[in-house]
């Protein structure tokens, strides 16, 4: 099927006269070209209420088209208005535009009436609309006297405006003598009459230049009414005098000052009426007196009122519908309501309309023999009465047209022929006003043209509609196909839509829809076509859309908006804030695809929108930047309700930056004892403006308030007034009482005073008694002024009392304070523990018991017990006693026992036991004696290896330096050391206790030995010192040696051992950097113990050797200093690790607390594997 403009059954509803509209709609559609025969159309006129300024020339318009050109003429107050015969009239050339030209003489209202401008031609005449021109009116206002008036506070007032008809009407409003806006509020108000109301009056309504102003907008002059008077007076201000001089009629109103319901002042009753027309804005007002002063509420009675149309006005004094129609009519209900009452007002609203088009008659193009209609349909409230005229003239009156037939609102055509052409005017009016139109019927016959400028191109955007373009004309109507390409068929409409003016529409054009489109109009006489060409480009896409931002005052932020666009398009990327331009500062930076606001300030949140556009598609995306800081101070602090303990503070909050806020901090001043310094007084929620303070009394208090967010706080607010509370007795007494004495013969008192804002009161002082404990004296009492200490002389050496300090001020006294004990001075003890007995455990430990002395002895706070002890040489125990090194042990608390550690063996001891207490140590108990058992001794104290020879070393030592008994033997092990560090076989050797050389013989020439030393006594081995030496080599081996090394194939025979070596080393190196291993034999450490060492059993050979110590091959000097002597360190016992600073401690058993640990040099037994991993170094000692 081929697109065709043609009517479609699909298209048109059932009937025959519903199909001539449709043909009628259609082809006025066309506009026809102004170079064929054509009636005149009015194209512009003046309005029909035509108010014109008085002080310029009038000009009433009127301009029409036609072919042959029209020709005007007027008409005025319905007679033909000769404009030649008046010389201030002219008319434009070539146009039936009138000015009449006042400027110099003549008056305006002189051309006051209804003009109505007629343009004709061969073909019909057009008319325009009844133009009722008046001059506009600004009169003065009449003049009055106007009484000042007085009325009492609380009263309504109405200051009448009523100004001056003017025309258009004024625009009212109220000022004073400074041309300053008077005020307006829920409570005083203007009236849509212009009218000023006051719900109730106040004392600052006292003025006397109430200026009712009326400004007329066409003649732009402002008239001005006197000015009103207004005296507000209290009745306070009445006395006696006053109101015996006055009478009532001297008062606005005689209603007494007091609260009262509300009345309404306008309108009046309790219902009324209002008209308005459809289209208009509906104004309903209700203003209302009353104190407190009411507040106004509309609702419509059953039904809602519509939302989008809805708005108030004037402190929702006024309701405004605008654009009201019918089915706004009914009953709208205004209620004032305030404390005392509510009232209501019914006004009953009721749409009328003037008339308005539901289908104007178009203009109508026939050929010859065809057939028409013209449809002139309005409605309106009274439903309008529709009048046909031909020409300008009733149609009842007018030639007739066998070609035409009238049916009520229609004109139908049939068979018309060139004569029927003609300008049809259809009037609709009711009493409301009238509606006027022209539509000619014009008869031609004329072959298609298309209007279309040819190639022209189309751009669009793929994925959205295509419109190409095809406006013609023909007559009768041409029908249109479209082609695409030189060679395509006719576009069908299941993918193309064509409209009945010729456009294609593509509803969704892709990339495949870029061509050549024909397009193609035909009638019976003749044929027209039209080519157009569309490109397809890409849409404009935003990839990167700006982010919401949420930034502090002062910081940066950087929005970004990446765009893609086609690349055979200009693309321009702007910015706008709120919808509008960005602010002109230097803040704000654009560069490329990025927005950068520097130093952000408040004014700069909002909506940042990106708009990318292109001459094509415009796409746009949007961010919020929220510019959040640290709350506003608070303001306007205030303090109500104030009690002697509390008081309420509000406060008014500042801004919360946008961040809202979580809590209030409340802090105090007490500027009597702490000025300028501020104390925490309580928090609240960020919901709440009052809080309720608890109060303290005697404090002259100031309050701030800070403001917290989530991002901090907010600087503090003014201080508040200040508020003294009244004194009171204290509320507490002192705390940390003690009582502890100095000297045996007193008891210090003393304790933590209150502080200033504690005191509650002047005169601050406290009451200080005390009595023994344990006694039946009465409580002795002083009073001291406010200090914190108190010392009672005289009394019993450490005797327990009762103790309480209570506060007191020039008011009164604190509550009963608790009693707290304390004790008199201590003095030493008198008596030392008895029955010391020691128990020696182990050559090292000895155990300590004693009998506790009696309580009353200590005469204090009993400490503990305090263990002197020392090394004494037996029969010397009083002789050097002063130069003895004491050691001492503290046991805590009523122990009777404890442990002595870290003693040395086979030794002399001494020690006594003293009890302790706050004041010092009591006598020491008589020295106990004991001794320790013998113990292993230390390692000799050095060895040396001295006079080597080919088959002997001489071995020197010292003795240990602690024997820690009696030495009863040595014992010397030995083993050779072959080239490859493996240990030989081990002899054992003993020497007696008292020999300090020992000479080894039979040993093997130019070996190295190990040697493995240690000392005995009874108790058991010592530790044990190591050596290494080496016998000498035989002079007649290497006097052979050297003869064979300087033979010349020994040093070849080594030459190629030594690059043998070298390529080993080499290959060894390439396969450890691959990650490979060496299949070479991990070497084992040498064990400790020669005792132990491994000796292969089945051959007698050496097992490997590792040095014990650092497990590193041998090397000259990093065995042995140059004496060859080992210096061994000591390994004393030290009490500092058991005793409290110089004290040891133990538990309650006597244990020692802690550890006790010694160097000790590894035995032979004890050696470890090396970990060390091959090395190209060891492998080459291998070799040697």
């Amino acid at each position: 099927m081929q697109l065709k403009i043609m009517p479609k059954k699909k298209r048109l509803p059932a009937g025959r006269v519903a199909l001539i509209l449709f043909l009628c709609q259609m082809i006025s559609a066309l506009e026809v070209p102004l170079d064929l025969v054509q009636p005149p159309t009015i194209t512009q006129q003046s309005p029909k209420d035509y108010i014109i300024d008085p002080r310029e020339n009038i000009v009433i318009q009127c301009e029409a088209k036609g072919k042959p050109p029209p020709s005007f003429s007027w008409t005025r107050n319905g007679t033909h208005f000769d404009i030649d015969k008046d010389p201030l009239v002219t008319m434009k050339p070539g146009s039936g535009t009138l000015t009449i030209n006042i400027m110099n003489e003549g008056k305006a209202e002189t051309y006051e009436g209804v003009y109505q401008c007629t343009a004709r031609n061969e073909r019909g005449a057009a008319i325009s609309n009844n133009i009722v021109v008046r001059p506009s009116r600004s009169p003065l206002w009449t003049k009055e006297k106007l009484e000042p008036i007085t009325l009492r506070n609380g009263q309504s007032l109405v200051l009448p405006c009523r100004p001056p008809l003017g025309l258009p009407p004024p625009i009212i409003f109220w000022m004073d003598n400074s041309f300053q806006r008077l005020p307006q509020s829920e409570r005083v108000s203007q009236g849509l009459n212009g009218d000023l109301y006051f719900s109730n009056v106040l004392p600052e309504d006292t003025r006397e230049d109430y200026i009712c102003y009326a400004r007329f907008n066409h003649t732009q002059t402002i008239q001005q009414k006197q000015p009103i008077s207004v005296k507000v007076i209290s009745v306070d201000e009445l006395n006696d005098t006053i109101a015996a001089n006055l009478s009532d009629t001297e008062f606005y109103s005689a209603k007494p000052n007091r609260e009262r319901p509300p009345t309404f002042l306008t309108p009046e009753g309790n219902t009324s009426n209002k008209e308005e027309l459809r289209g208009n804005v509906l104004s309903l007002e209700c203003i209302a007196e009353g104190l407190p002063t009411p507040v106004i509420y509309w609702i419509k009675e059953d039904g809602m009122l519509p939302t989008n149309r809805t708005f108030y006005r004037n402190f929702k004094k006024t309701l405004q519908i605008i654009q009201v129609s019918e089915a706004d009519s009914g009953n709208y209900q205004c209620i004032a309501k305030n404390a005392l009452g509510a009232i209501h007002h019914t006004i009953s609203v009721t749409v009328k309309a003037a008339p308005y088009w539901i289908l104007a008659p178009q203009n109508l193009v026939l050929s010859p023999g065809e057939d028409g209609t013209l449809i002139c349909r309005a409605n309106g409230n009274p439903k309008p009465r529709i009048s046909w005229l031909s020409n300008g003239v009733p149609i009842e009156i007018a030639p007739n047209d066998p070609s035409r037939k009238i049916d009520g609102d229609t004109i139908i055509f049939s068979n018309v022929q060139e004569r029927s052409s003609a300008v049809y005017q259809c009037n609709a009016s009711n009493e409301y006003g009238y509606l006027l139109a022209n539509a000619f019927v014009n008869v031609l016959a004329e072959p298609p043209r298309i209007l279309t400028s040819a190639n022209t191109l189309y751009q669009v955007i793929a994925n959205r509609p295509a419109l190409l373009d095809c406006a013609f004309f023909g007559s009768p109507l041409p029908t249109i196909e479209w082609f695409k390409g030189a060679k395509g068929s006719a576009l069908r409409d299941d993918i193309y839509v064509l409209h009945e003016n010729g456009t294609l529409e593509i509803p969704v054009a892709q990339k495949d829809s870029t061509g050549t489109y024909t397009c193609v109009a035909r009638n019976k006489l003749g044929m027209a076509k039209n080519e157009v060409h569309l490109e397809i480009k890409d849409p404009t896409r935003i990839i990167k859309q700006p982010e919401y931002a949420v930034v502090q005052r002062g910081s940066t932020v950087s929005f970004e908006c990446k765009v893609k666009h086609d690349h055979t398009l200009t693309l321009t990327i702007t910015w706008l804030k709120d919808n509008g331009e960005l602010p002109s500062d230097g803040r704000f930076t654009v560069d490329k695809d990025h927005l950068e606001v520097a130093d952000v300030r408040d004014s700069d949140g909002g909506a940042y929108t990106c708009v990318a556009n292109t001459t094509l598609d415009m796409v746009s995306a949007s961010a919020v930047l929220s510019v959040v800081d640290v709350p506003n101070p608070p303001f306007d602090l205030e303090l109500t309700d104030q009690l002697d303990k509390s008081v309420q503070l509000s406060w008014t909050p500042g801004d919360d930056n946008n961040s809202p806020i979580i809590e209030f901090i409340i802090e105090y001043e007490d500027a009597m004892h702490e000025a300028g310094l501020w104390h925490h007084q309580t928090k609240v929620s960020g919901m709440q403006t009052t809080a309720q303070l608890k109060l303290s009394p005697y404090v002259n208090y100031s309050f701030r308030v800070m403001a917290v967010n989530s991002l901090g706080r907010s600087l503090p607010s003014e201080p508040s007034e200040q508020y003294l509370t009244k004194a009171a007795e204290p509320d507490t007494n002192p705390t940390a009482v003690e009582g502890l004495g100095s000297e045996p013969d007193n008891l210090v008192i003393t304790w933590k005073p209150l502080n200033g804002f504690e005191s509650n009161g002047p005169g601050l002082q406290y009451k200080v008694s005390w009595r023994q404990k344990d006694g039946d004296d009465e409580w002795a009492s002083v009073v001291v002024a406010n200090v914190s200490k108190y010392i009672v002389s005289g009394t019993p050496t450490f005797v327990p009392y009762l103790i309480k300090v209570q506060a007191l001020n020039d008011v009164g006294f604190a509550p009963e304070p608790a009693v707290v004990r304390g004790h008199s001075g201590e003095d030493l003890p008198m008596v030392a523990p008895g029955n010391v007995r020691v128990n020696v455990v182990n050559s090292t430990l000895a155990e300590v018991h004693w009998d506790p002395v009696p309580p009353k002895s200590i005469r204090g706070h009993l400490q503990g017990y305090r263990i002197y002890y020392w090394k004494a040489q037996e029969g010397s125990l009083k002789r050097n006693r002063r130069h003895i090194e004491k050691k001492i042990l503290t046991f805590q608390d009523s122990k009777t026992h404890g442990m002595l550690p870290g003693l040395e063996p086979f030794s002399h001891y001494a020690l006594n036991v003293r009890v302790v207490n706050g004041k010092g140590e009591g006598p020491a108990s008589p020295d106990r004696v004991f001794n320790t058992p013998e113990g292993v001794p230390s390692a000799p104290s050095s060895l040396k290896i001295v006079n080597p020879t080919l088959d002997s070393l001489t071995l020197e030592w010292d003795p240990p330096s602690r024997p820690n008994g009696i030495l009863t033997e040595y014992t010397l092990k030995y083993q050779p050391i072959n080239s490859t560090h493996e240990l030989g076989p081990l002899v054992d050797l003993k020497i007696p206790a008292n020999k300090t050389r020992w000479t080894l013989k039979n040993l093997n020439f130019s070996t190295r030995y190990k040697f493995y030393f240690y000392a005995q006594t009874a108790a058991g081995s010592g530790s044990q010192i190591t050596e290494e030496a080496v016998t000498t080599v035989d002079e007649a081996m290497a006097s052979r040696q050297v003869d064979i090394a300087t033979q010349g194939w020994f040093i070849g025979l080594m030459c190629a051992v030594a690059l043998l070596i070298l390529i080993l080393l080499i290959v060894c190196f390439i396969r450890r950097n691959k990650g490979g291993k060496y299949p070479v034999k991990e070497k084992e450490d040498a064990h400790a113990d020669p005792e132990i060492q491994p000796m292969k059993e089945d051959d007698g050979t050496f097992g490997e050797y590792s040095d014990a110590e650092d497990h590193k091959p041998l090397k000259k000097g990093s065995r042995t200093p140059s004496d060859r002597t080992v210096k061994k360190e000591d390994s004393d016992d030290s009490l500092v690790d058991y005793g409290e600073g110089v004290n040891g401690q133990f538990n309650e058993d006597g244990s020692f607390i802690g550890q006790y640990s010694g160097k000790k040099e590894k035995e032979p037994a004890e050696g470890n594997e090396s970990s060390e991993a091959p090395s190209p170094v060891n492998a080459m000692n291998s070799f040697v």
